[in-house]
């Protein structure tokens, strides 16, 4: 049996969570205490961690814009899931798409990692190099006009140590940084520079890996 207190602590709850996103960040404003938090190291889950961070901002009516460095694989499911919040949550892709995308977003077949989207480390193309600054210059205009108030970087390291972003672009666009955003940067060996800016690090360590017993990127889950 329900008493009194619990029945109104119940309502309560019932109603907090018929608050729309819309009146809860019109009640908070832009994110307090803003800060930068950097996501690296060897394991899986420094992507997922942005995107269940971004999850979170969401839920409390804050607009989230992402933006991929070297990925453009069409078929990842945070795109599909993204256009369920828009316009509060954005995702941009500056990388190169794989030809399979269709068929492995369909289900019809998977990834295998076959390596025709990677960027080769020390020998990139000039199209890899191009999405590169693209994706710079979104990042440094959506920092500069507030357009987001969670943004994330998603393997800026990864395009810093690939040869396609200098640590000084990297670096600038953390200092361009306007208060009350805040800003996460993805990607292994994160350059320390860019650490020691950063007011969260966490580092992923693999421990085991699904790869290593040759099971495949899943569908849902890898991507």
């Amino acid at each position: 049996m329900i008493d009194a207190t619990c029945e109104l602590r119940r309502r309560q709850w019932v109603k907090k969570c018929n608050t729309s996103a819309g009146e809860i960040r019109a009640a908070y404003g832009r994110i307090p205490n803003a800060l930068v938090q950097a996501y690296t190291g060897d394991g899986k889950g420094k992507t997922t961690a942005a995107l269940g961070l971004a999850m979170r901002a969401l839920g409390h009516g804050y607009k989230v814009r992402m933006i991929q460095f070297m990925k453009g694989t069409s078929f990842t499911g945070e795109l599909e899931a993204a256009k369920a919040f828009d316009p509060n949550f954005e995702i941009f892709q500056f990388g190169r798409d794989c030809k399979y995308s269709d068929k492995i977003r369909s289900g019809e077949a998977v990834c295998e990692g076959c390596g025709d989207c990677f960027v080769r480390m020390g020998d990139p193309e000039p199209c890899d190099i191009e999405y590169a600054r693209q994706a710079y210059e979104l990042a440094g205009a959506t920092l500069d006009a507030k357009a987001a108030d969670l943004v994330i970087l998603d393997e800026i390291a990864n395009a810093v140590n690939f040869g396609l972003l200098s640590v000084e672009d990297a670096v600038s666009l953390v200092e361009r940084r306007p208060d009350g955003v805040e800003l996460v940067l993805t990607g292994r060996d994160m350059p320390k520079t860019l650490i020691d800016m950063a007011d969260l690090v966490t580092e992923m360590k693999m421990v085991k890996h699904p790869y290593m017993r040759g099971i495949s990127a899943r569908h849902g889950i890898e991507y």
